[in-house]
């Protein structure tokens, strides 16, 4: 470290005069803490910079940042000076702790050191102030580093976007955006897959559409987690034919994400009921190699219970055992559902005897399938007996017989009134 440097802190972060309303709330404790802290646990070596990162850290997890300054202070008076883990740890502590004027303080006196801020830091910083809804604090924080041209620059305009996103700010999300791009920096997929997430959680379904086409000009393909956004506001929405245009956009023949895309467009079918044009893309999956899993047969059979075409349920639960694929919660639920649905509880036997009924209960569906067709009954009621009685080893055979008893005892008491 330089004369100047040096320099620099003794007239500057060292003298500590911006942390004057902090020191008015000291406890007189504090110094004596500190002092005991600082001769117990702190060994200074022959560089005249001290590390007590890991201390401050620890004080503001305690919610102690008058105990972390007055630590510093006697750093100080020892003729110590704080490196720049030591004045991260000491910014972060402020910022974590509501105290924006004391960390902004400490952040200037970073910044006009010759220390550089590192990424994890600036992250951490961001999300405090996120929280707090500071939004202004990010924005000038990034106005300032882009005035010093550090190579990492590209990575804090992600990180901005990301707490601007998470906290539904797209308007600034977007300002953001074009400043990247005015810079010359491009936007790199993660980034722009974050975006599509935030807009579908803030946005409108057209804003999401616009910034996917967006993504998909710059070259960068949609990931798994984007995909599913788009497609719970679709879904949402109830826009199903939008939802199949979509998937055919993104490209059915990717198999990256498996049979996601695949079991998207069979679900915008379905829940639009369209029984022959589901049955013919599921022959066109199969033919393009994709394998059908558990969601796959599940959005089938949802759908032939709801429309109570059991020969068609019935194909299906032997499809699954020829491709040995295992029933869960959800596939017994739509046969259940459909036998006392239509007053055939006398018959469900004759499908349940083909199914491992003395199975302990798996959910594997995929939770957007809920989206489109909600709960059957008995999967809601099954769930609501597992959960109460958790100590209690479950099979299949078990929940439909308790499910059966609580059904026949409400039609009873409904006929007996």
């Amino acid at each position: 470290m330089s004369a100047t440097a040096c320099s620099l802190y003794q007239v500057g972060y060292l003298n500590f005069k911006r942390f004057r309303v902090l020191s008015h709330q000291t406890d007189p404790t504090n110094p004596i803490q500190a002092r005991k802290i600082f001769r117990d646990q702190i060994v200074v070596g022959k560089s005249n910079f001290v590390d007590c990162a890991s201390l401050i850290h620890s004080l503001s997890y305690k919610r102690a940042p008058h105990i972390a300054y007055e630590l510093l202070q006697e750093i100080k008076s020892e003729r110590f000076l704080p490196n720049n883990s030591t004045l991260s740890a000491m910014m972060l502590c402020y910022a974590n702790n509501g105290l924006i004027t004391e960390a902004q303080a400490v952040w200037e006196e970073i910044l006009h050191s010759s220390f550089v801020p590192s990424i994890p830091v600036i992250a951490e910083l961001f999300d405090a102030y996120g929280k707090m809804g500071r939004y202004d604090e990010v924005s000038s924080i990034l106005d300032q580093l882009s005035f010093r041209n550090f190579e990492f620059l590209p990575k804090v305009y992600s990180l901005a976007i990301s707490c601007f996103g998470e906290g539904g700010q797209l308007e600034l999300m977007e300002a953001t955006l074009k400043k990247l791009a005015s810079r010359g920096f491009l936007v790199d997929s993660a980034t722009g897959n974050a975006v599509i997430q935030y807009y579908c959680i803030f946005g409108s379904l057209d804003e999401v559409e616009s910034i996917y086409r967006r993504l998909k000009g710059s070259r960068h393909l949609i990931e798994e987690e984007a995909i599913r956004a788009m497609a719970l506001l679709y879904i949402k929405e109830k826009k199903f034919y939008r939802l199949g245009e979509f998937l055919r956009n993104v490209g059915l023949a990717r198999k990256n994400v498996g049979n996601l895309l695949w079991n998207l467009l069979l679900l915008s079918y379905a829940g639009n009921f369209k029984m022959k044009t589901l049955q013919r893309e599921f022959l066109r999956m199969v033919e393009a190699g994709f394998h059908p899993d558990l969601t796959t047969f599940n959005i089938r059979a949802l759908a032939f219970s709801r429309m109570a075409l059991f020969w068609d349920l019935h194909l299906t639960l032997e499809h699954m055992n020829r491709d040995k694929v295992v029933p869960d919660l959800v596939t017994y639920g739509c046969v259940v559902d459909v036998y006392l649905d239509k007053r055939l509880g006398r018959n469900l036997d004759f499908a349940l005897n083909k199914m491992s009924v003395d199975d302990s209960p798996v959910l594997f569906t995929d939770p957007l399938v809920f989206e489109v067709f909600g709960k059957g009954d008995f999967h809601s009621s099954s769930e609501a007996f597992m959960e109460f009685t958790k100590h209690k080893k479950w099979s299949y055979r078990k929940l439909i017989a308790v499910y059966l008893r609580k059904h026949y005892r409400s039609h009873q008491i409904f006929w007996n009134y």
